[in-house]
C-alpha cells in the first residue's frame, strides 16, 4: 500500500493523478474501489439470466439472436470487472460461487422477473441507459487507470444495448394495441425502479468516498438528472406516460410521485397512493432482495456444476 495518508492521496487524485496499481493505493481507496467494482460486476453478471429469460419471448429468430448478443456482452463486461477485482486481491471464485444470493450487490431492479419482450426492451432502454450514465461518468472521471481503459470497450457495447431498447420501444409504441399496452405497463414499473437505482439523494448521502477518491465525478442526484434528461423526452416523444416532467423554474426534472415509495413485487406496482417512505425502509427492501434473486444467482452457478460433471 502507498505511504501516503488518505488525505494526501485524495488531494493527489483530485489534482489529476492516475492510480495504476495496488501499491499506489491507500486502504481507504482500495475499499472504495472494491465496492464500486463489485456493484459493477454483479450488475453485469446478473443481467444475463434476467435478459435470457425474457429473450425467450422474442418475436423472431433474428430478434432473439440480438438479445443473446447483448447477454454475451454483459457476461464479458462482468468478467472485466471481476478481473479488476482480482488485481485488488479479491477472489472472483468466492464472489460468484460462495456468497449467499442476498449478499450480491446488484440493484434491486435486477431481482425482478422480466417476463416478456416489452419488459426486455424497456430494460435495455432504461437499465442500460442507467449503466451508461454511471459508467460514462466513471470513464471520464475515474482516477483508476485500468478501469478507465477497460470502460472504452464497455461503453461502446452498452450503447448498442441502449439503441436496441430504444428502437424496439419505438416499434412497440407505433404498433399500438396490445403491444403498446404491454410497453406502457413495463414503463410504469421500470421508470421508478430505475430512478431508485441511483441511490440516496445527495442531502442524505452518508459517505462520499467515490467522489473524494475521484472514482466518479457526479453525485447521485446529478446522475439521476442525467438519466431523466434522456429518458423523459424519449417517453414523451413516444407518448408514453411517465411520472416526471421538466420544471423550467428549477431547470431540472421533477418527479410526480412520492420518492421513495413502497413497491409491490407481486403486482409489479408502485404504491404511490401510500405516500413517501423512509430510506431505511428502502434499504430493508433492498437487503431482503427481490423475487428472482435466488433463481438468477443459482442459474449462474449451475453452469459450473454442469460443466464439471461433463468434464469428469
Amino acid at each position: 500500500m502507498a505511504d501516503l495518508t488518505e488525505d494526501e492521496l485524495k488531494a493527489r487524485v483530485q489534482d489529476g493523478y492516475i492510480v495504476e496499481s495496488v501499491e499506489e493505493m491507500t486502504e481507504g481507496y482500495r475499499k472504495a474501489l472494491a465496492v464500486q467494482l463489485t456493484v459493477q460486476a454483479d450488475t453485469e453478471l446478473i443481467s444475463a439470466p434476467a435478459y435470457w429469460m425474457a429473450a425467450r419471448d422474442a418475436p423472431s429468430t433474428n430478434t432473439q439472436v440480438s438479445a443473446h448478443a447483448i447477454i454475451q456482452d454483459e457476461l464479458a463486461h462482468a468478467n472485466i470487472a471481476y478481473r479488476l477485482l482480482e488485481d485488488l486481491g479479491i477472489s472472483r471464485e468466492e464472489l460468484v460461487y460462495e456468497r449467499e444470493p442476498h449478499e450480491w450487490k446488484h440493484p434491486y431492479g435486477f431481482d425482478q422477473p422480466l417476463e416478456n419482450w416489452a419488459e426486455l426492451v424497456v430494460a435495455n432502454g432504461f437499465y442500460d441507459r442507467a449503466g451508461i450514465t454511471l459508467l460514462s461518468d466513471v470513464h471520464r472521471n475515474t482516477s483508476y487507470g485500468p478501469l478507465k481503459r477497460a470502460l472504452v470497450k464497455i461503453d461502446m457495447e452498452e450503447t448498442f444495448h441502449l439503441r436496441h431498447g430504444e428502437v424496439w420501444m419505438r416499434r412497440l409504441a407505433k404498433a399500438g394495441g396490445e403491444a403498446r399496452e404491454m410497453l406502457q405497463r413495463a414503463v410504469d414499473w421500470m421508470f421508478p425502479m430505475t430512478i431508485e437505482w441511483f441511490g440516496l439523494p445527495d442531502d442524505l448521502k452518508r459517505h462520499s468516498g467515490q467522489l473524494e477518491y475521484r472514482l466518479k465525478g457526479k453525485t447521485n442526484d446529478e446522475l439521476r438528472q442525467t438519466w431523466m434528461a434522456a429518458t423523459v423526452p424519449l417517453c414523451e416523444n413516444l407518448e408514453l406516460d411517465v411520472p416526471a416532467h421538466f420544471d423550467e423554474a428549477t431547470e431540472s426534472y421533477e418527479l410526480e410521485y412520492p420518492f421513495p415509495c413502497q413497491y409491490n413485487p407481486d403486482e409489479k406496482r408502485w404504491l404511490f397512493e401510500e405516500g413517501q417512505i423512509s430510506w431505511d425502509e428502502v434499504f430493508k427492501r433492498w437487503k431482503g432482495r427481490g423475487p428472482m434473486n435466488k433463481t438468477y444467482v443459482e442459474s449462474i452457478r449451475r453452469s459450473r456444476s454442469q460443466v464439471g460433471a461433463w468434464l469428469n
